[in-house]
């Protein structure tokens, strides 16, 4: 072999282990993720994660997730949004990717294409403006659902800045929100990802002095109600989804607060 050769042939064996070592970097960096978001965090308000009924738990920069495989979504997606993250810093839009994290595999984007359904935010991008990496990564497809265009730009738009408006208020609340995945749904996509016939939002404020809860259930269409008709109980959110919100609170207390339905302590002005 003349040295041209043995050159070319030490080249490409040089690009082959440099690929398959980032390749292995990428592997071992998903598996980390997804062992870490096994456990709860406890540095922040993020203690409040929900359980988890599918097993797979995954925790990116600014929000966590539980991701359900039957329904190529997440059955709960939960963050913090606090007073300081609200801000009118505007980010080019990027495009949806598929979460490398969730470890038997992201629904793709293309699922959505002409299915007559938006990508809905379930974390959404407004909330996450602080910085743009937090901002990229709702663009990740396990943060997303299928939702009627008048309902997301609608009544879900609207809750979406009721949470800012209490985040401001309340120096911060920590969310917890998604599509109910049960019951008869239509399917979309090669993925055939379910589309949710309900979608909850769950809110705890534990900063201004007394903890307080408030939950809604919104039927997935069109509506021009009130925010407060749609507030319910915690506990039967938790009836419908299978999902213990906030384990991490003392018991007493989580009994007493995912037992009410009383929204009087949260401002709708």
């Amino acid at each position: 072999m003349n040295k041209r050769k043995l050159y070319s042939v030490i080249a490409i064996l040089i690009i082959l282990g440099v690929y398959a070592y980032e390749h292995f970097l990428v592997e071992e960096e998903k598996t980390e993720i997804v062992s870490e978001g096994k456990s709860v965090k406890k540095n922040t308000n993020e203690y409040f994660l929900p359980t988890s009924t599918t097993g797979q738990v995954v925790h990116h920069q600014g929000y966590s997730l539980s991701y359900s495989e039957p329904h190529e979504q997440a059955e709960w997606v939960a963050y913090e949004l606090k007073k300081s993250h609200l801000t009118k810093t505007n980010h080019k839009r990027p495009y949806f990717e598929i979460d490398k994290a969730v470890k038997t595999g992201a629904a793709h984007w293309r699922n959505y294409k002409n299915s007559g359904y938006d990508r809905g935010h379930l974390c959404p991008a407004g909330d996450k403006r602080y910085s743009k990496s937090a901002h990229d990564e709702t663009f990740l497809t396990s943060n997303i659902s299928p939702q009627e265009h008048q309902f997301n730009s609608g009544i879900w738009n609207t809750l979406e800045q009721k949470v800012r408006y209490w985040a401001r208020k309340y120096d911060g609340v920590f969310v917890v929100t998604g599509g109910v995945l049960n019951g008869n749904m239509q399917t979309i996509g090669d993925d055939q990802i379910s589309v949710p016939n309900q979608f909850y939002k769950v809110l705890i404020d534990n900063n201004s002095g007394k903890t307080k809860m408030i939950a809604f259930l919104i039927p997935h269409k069109k509506s021009n109600k009130p925010l407060y008709k749609f507030v319910v109980s915690v506990d039967k959110i938790e009836a419908l989804t299978g999902i213990d919100f906030f384990p991490e609170l003392e018991d007493s207390l989580e009994n007493k607060l995912e037992a009410s339905n009383n929204y009087k302590n949260w401002s709708f002005n």
